[in-house]
């Protein structure tokens, strides 16, 4: 019976998941539904959680990857009525602000960036250099926007305003999820969806986050001093855990730093 005893009065038990890095798709992305599914799954089903905390440092990527898994944790934290708290590093930024905006209360660093609430498209174009070389482009298609923002052709002003009117929607459904998840918290302000960002205090002000705090003290100070972690996160493989980089993971890493840097990281 004095075993039983123990068991039934276990601290709390909160599941840390780590979100870290671009959100792109692919089990081979940093992040990713694929890649973060079994992850999320496992830390809402195991040991049950009296909560699940998010460690977010992202500078973000994929709208369709960042709005699967919020929607997967969303979904579970309804399943299992455990309440989901964010707690921001480096950045929770674009894509990686869709995803703390799937906790209930968002907390960051006093020096975390935060927002940059946008949709970006970029690209090169490589015509005149081809030309330069003598190479001549041949395309050829069947229906007229097959070759749509060709970068080996000159741009067409008809296909520009067709992706900006994509953009532009991926950006109305952005700003959707943020206003459904952040209902009753922002402030009326025309800065929120422009793409801009800020760090924590001036994030606090406008109502993107709930406050400052850090993930231990935070969580202490809601379960008690008692409180337990269990943290959860993507198993490396065979090359990461020896050492060894592929190409691919090489040209990730890059876009990475590059994506980090635009916000003075």
């Amino acid at each position: 019976m004095q075993i039983i005893d123990r068991i039934r009065k276990r601290p709390p038990l909160v599941a840390v998941i780590r979100l870290q890095g671009m959100i792109s798709s692919g089990p081979r992305g940093p992040l990713s539904d694929e890649a973060m599914a079994p992850v999320i799954e496992k830390a809402f089903r195991r040991g049950k959680p009296v909560a699940v905390a998010l460690v977010i440092n992202s500078p973000g990527g994929s709208p369709v990857q960042s709005s699967l898994i919020a929607a997967r944790i969303s979904r579970l934290s309804k399943e299992k009525d455990v309440p989901v708290y964010a707690f921001v590093e480096d950045a929770a930024a674009s894509g990686g602000y869709w995803l703390a905006c799937a906790a209930d209360e968002i907390y960051a660093d006093r020096a975390s960036v935060i927002g940059s609430i946008g949709v970006i498209s970029a690209g090169f174009g490589a015509h005149v250099l081809l030309a330069r070389q003598g190479v001549e482009r041949r395309v050829y298609t069947a229906g007229k926007s097959k070759s749509t923002l060709d970068p080996f052709q000159p741009e067409k002003e008809e296909d520009v305003a067709r992706l900006k009117s994509l953009l532009d929607d991926i950006h109305v459904t952005f700003i959707d999820h943020v206003k459904s998840s952040r209902d009753g918290k922002l402030q009326d302000s025309d800065d929120i969806f422009t793409g801009e960002f800020w760090l924590a205090e001036k994030a606090k002000a406008l109502g993107l986050i709930d406050g400052i705090g850090h993930l231990v003290p935070m969580m202490k100070d809601k379960f008690g001093d008692k409180v337990r972690f269990r943290r959860y996160g993507p198993k490396r493989g065979w090359f990461a855990r020896f050492g060894a980089t592929l190409a691919q993971d090489a040209v990730a890493g890059i876009e990475e730093r590059a994506a980090f840097a635009r916000f003075g990281l």
